[in-house]
This record gives C-alpha cells, sequence and structure tokens, in this order.
C-alpha cells in the first residue's frame, strides 16, 4: 500500500507542532507496512536525508513567499505553496494522497483529481487560529495581517467538502469539523513519546515552556510572571524559542522566575521531568497542544486551564484552574506534593489508549485503504 503525503514543510527535525505530528505519523504508517511518497514545501529549512529511512520517495519544491500573493483572494499560507511539479508528480500514481494542513490544500480541488481518494489532516481550525493570533499581536501591520488571513481561511476552509477523509486532531476541532463536513474522524497527535516516563520524588520549581515567538506564548508567559507568580515564594523556569526583550525585561525584575531560552529538545524534556510542576495556560481552545501530551508522559503535576483541554480523560490527568488566583492556589498546593502511584497508573492508561502511534496509524489506515 502507497499513500502520498503533501507537507507543508520539510517534517526533519521534528522541532515544532505540524512537522512533530507530521513526522511521527509517516514514521508510524511506515513501520506498519505503508510506503510514503512525501512531497514537501521547503522554506528556511533544509532537505533532510534522514527522511529517506521512513519513505520511498522524496519530491521537494520551493516555497515562494511573493509579497504580492499577500493581495491574493487565497490565503498567504496556501497561495505560496503551489507547484507544477507537485500536480505531475500526483498525477503519476493512483495512490491516496493526504494533504498535511490546510496550508497544503491548493491541489484539493484541482478537477485531475477528481477521482482520487484525498485525505486532509487538519491540525488546527485555522480561522480560529489566525482570529487569537491576531489578538495576541502588538505589531499593527501584523495584527492586520492576521485578520485578512483569517477572513481567507474562513472561506478558503469551504473547500475540504471536497476530502473523502478529514482527519482532526482534537475531539473538539472533531466537533466543529462534522457540524461542517461529511467524512470527519478524530486521529489524535502523533507525537515522540514510547512510553511514559515521570520521576518519583519532587522538585523544586514550576516550569512554563513554549515558542515565546508566538505572542500566544508570549502572553501566557507574561501572564504567570504578572498574575500568578508575582507574589508567590515558588521558583518558575520559563522555557522556549526567541523570548522578546519584553519578557527577558519582565523576567529580570521578577527574583522568582528564571528564563531559559532556546534550549536543545533533550534538555527541554529534562526539564519536564525534574519540574514539580509543569503550568500551562493558553488563551487558544483549537488543535491540540503537543506541549501538554508531552508534559503528561514526561511531567509530574500539570497545572492547565479549560482551553487547554481538547480532550476526553486528559482533565482528570491535570489540575484545572482557569483564573490567575486559582493557579496560584493550585500552585502552592501542590509545591511539595508528590504525585500519587494511582495518578500515575491513570495517566498510563488514557496516554496508552488514546495517544499510541501504532494503534492511531493502524486506525487511520484503516479508514484510508
Amino acid at each position: 500500500m502507497k499513500l502520498n503525503v503533501v507537507s507543508f514543510d520539510i517534517p526533519y527535525p521534528p522541532d515544532y507542532g505540524g512537522v512533530i505530528d507530521i513526522y511521527y505519523k509517516i514514521k508510524a504508517l511506515n513501520s506498519a507496512g505503508i510506503k510514503i511518497h512525501l512531497h514537501c514545501f521547503y522554506y528556511g529549512r533544509k532537505k533532510s536525508f534522514k527522511l529517506e529511512s521512513i519513505c520511498s520517495n522524496i519530491n521537494y519544491y520551493r516555497r515562494y513567499r511573493n509579497p504580492l500573493h499577500y493581495f491574493s483572494k487565497q490565503p498567504f499560507i496556501v497561495r505560496t505553496r503551489t507547484s507544477k511539479q507537485l500536480i505531475i508528480n500526483l498525477l503519476n500514481n493512483d495512490s491516496p494522497i493526504l494533504f498535511e494542513g490546510l496550508h497544503s490544500c491548493f491541489y484539493l480541488t484541482d478537477p485531475r483529481l477528481k477521482n482520487r481518494k484525498k485525505i486532509v489532516r487538519t491540525h488546527n481550525v485555522e480561522h480560529n487560529y489566525y482570529n487569537k493570533i491576531a489578538q495576541a499581536e502588538q505589531n499593527l501591520f501584523k495584527k492586520k495581517y492576521f485578520i485578512s488571513e483569517g477572513r481567507k481561511l474562513r472561506e478558503f476552509e469551504k473547500r475540504l467538502e471536497h476530502a473523502d477523509i478529514i482527519a482532526s486532531i482534537s475531539e473538539s476541532d472533531t466537533a466543529y469539523f462534522s457540524s461542517m463536513y461529511s467524512g470527519v474522524v478524530h486521529t489524535p497527535v502523533f507525537h515522540g513519546n514510547e512510553s511514559v516516563n515521570i520521576k518519583t520524588g519532587k522538585g523544586d520549581y514550576a516550569l512554563y515552556h513554549g515558542n515565546l515567538a508566538v505572542p500566544e506564548n508570549e502572553n501566557a508567559a507574561l501572564y504567570l510572571v504578572h498574575k500568578v507568580f508575582n507574589d508567590i515564594n515558588v521558583k518558575l523556569i520559563i522555557s522556549g524559542r526567541k523570548p522578546s526583550n519584553r519578557l527577558l525585561t519582565a523576567v529580570n525584575k521578577t527574583s522568582n522566575v528564571l528564563i531559559e531560552p532556546d534550549i536543545p529538545s533533550a534538555d527541554l524534556i529534562n526539564l519536564i521531568n525534574n519540574a514539580q510542576i509543569n503550568i500551562l495556560p493558553t488563551s487558544q481552545s483549537t488543535g491540540i497542544k503537543l506541549k501538554l501530551i508531552n508534559t503528561l508522559y514526561n511531567g509530574r503535576h500539570c497545572i492547565v486551564n479549560s482551553k487547554m483541554i481538547t480532550d476526553k480523560g486528559i482533565d482528570e490527568c491535570c489540575i484545572v484552574a482557569d483564573s490567575a488566583e486559582q493557579m496560584k492556589k493550585a500552585v502552592l498546593e501542590y509545591a511539595n506534593r508528590e504525585l500519587s502511584s494511582k495518578n500515575i497508573i491513570y495517566r498510563i492508561k488514557i496516554l496508552e489508549n488514546n495517544y499510541s502511534n501504532t494503534k492511531n496509524a493502524d486506525n487511520l489506515i484503516s479508514k484510508v485503504f
């Protein structure tokens, strides 16, 4: 059995949300005997020989970020991912086509692919995602871009009616897409964790992690600095890519908050593993947060707000606190409490039942072939 996968980026190294899901999905499908013909758009990432061990064929297509595409009726993230060679290569076989994200769906409605089985992996409700980014963005030009892109994505999303299968990443997204389109299945996120690895004993700090270049994550970090850890005697470590001067200044003014920027993935897992508390507030309720999955596999207590919970069962693995005062109270309550063996056993059950890459690859295969 063969499968074309159209990826919006080169999925190696698997070092940020979308490509993590793509890489480990391809890896699991390959392990299950599916021959992957990978089609990658690229911009800023290097071609990777590492992918050759899990793909039978790889084609690369340059992403041309022409500024004129900002004025296209189609979303910029879609319009900049077109290639005549891609459609030629897709027409050279009759295997099903998996489009990764709306980003890669320019050819979803191409009449030449009318009789092909087409699957779209939705990573978010994209227009909601862009609207939330716009709300968090400080730069006026970027804010206008995100608002415009959100409108275009809402309209472009209607093309999903041409997909045979919509593989939605979370239960909340599945409910949304099911209300609009047919063929929707919940296919949980693929990730790099093979087993639950939670340390016994206690740590001496709380951790927040995320890509700090993303406004939502920066705002979450600032919220923790100013509203939660501002007057309690618990150490907070903030870790992530490219912290802004605004965040660095806020951290430098707070004696119990430290920042660990731009650290390797292995060091981040070590921070998660050794933290007493992982704390993960979010303002976004679409998609699923891979940092939550990584934390549940590798960390002790996990404090989140309701918007972080997008799948059933996850809430019982976390401490849910929606206000700053509730989070502060939870931090103080769990700062010296060991994670019980009962909680660990329950977490293992939920994660193995719902987030096993092998099980979820088998389920996807049964739907596609």
